[in-house]
């Protein structure tokens, strides 16, 4: 796999800057979901473990408090995809982008087969991805959700007879190069709000879709 130009930022880099402890959550999400917010994936998984971080914050609790009403105006919804009181897994994403995607043919075909009753559904389909996370089961269709690619989704599910080629925030398999150009497209919309977190921007203003910012 190529050296990316950048490393990945992670938030604990500029937490500090954030005094305000509802800019301090929204610094955390906004930097978790650049993705989303730039239309480049139509969803994230994201844990929030409660304890506190280096800069003495907990953002299990922070979410708690103030995470929904930041959501709301950001134009992303979430759903708690489970809850353990030690941790919490949060499914983040953009409505219209995330329809989108289940309404492709093959990402419905990859649902039903690993046995969503209503692939194309929006709600079902969220529903029955918490409840196998509740089952304490794993369901790794959920990639297709989360804009990776179906035959990466599909190779690791082993469902696709394709070599594993690669790694990057998920395993590659079969020809890599479409593959990494979109790790590389996910990575720079991570540091372009890095930077802008690092510059001290307003993080709600961040936390935003960039057609609503």
């Amino acid at each position: 796999m190529p050296h990316h130009r950048n490393k990945r930022p992670i938030w604990n880099e500029f937490a500090a800057r954030f005094r305000d402890e509802k800019d301090c959550l929204a610094s955390f999400l906004a930097l978790e979901t650049a993705e989303i917010l730039e239309g480049a994936k139509p969803a994230n998984l994201l844990n929030l473990v409660n304890r506190e971080r280096p800069c003495g914050r907990n953002l299990y609790k922070l979410w708690q408090r103030h995470g929904a009403e930041l959501l709301r105006q950001s134009g992303l919804e979430y759903h708690v995809m489970a809850e353990r009181g030690s941790s919490m897994l949060l499914f983040l994403y953009e409505r219209a982008a995330l329809e989108q995607t289940l309404a492709r043919a093959n990402v419905r075909a990859l649902l039903s087969k690993a046995g969503h009753d209503a692939p194309a559904d929006l709600q079902s389909t969220l529903e029955t991805l918490h409840g196998r996370f509740l089952a304490g089961r794993i369901p790794h269709e959920i990639g297709a959700l989360l804009g990776y690619p179906l035959k990466d989704v599909a190779g690791f599910m082993g469902w696709a007879a394709l070599p594993a080629s690669g790694q990057g925030p998920w395993k590659i398999y079969g020809a890599p190069e479409k593959s990494l150009r979109l790790a590389e497209a996910f990575l720079d919309c991570r540091c372009r709000m890095a930077h802008r977190l690092a510059r001290c921007a307003n993080p709600v203003e961040c936390l935003k879709l960039a057609r609503a910012a």
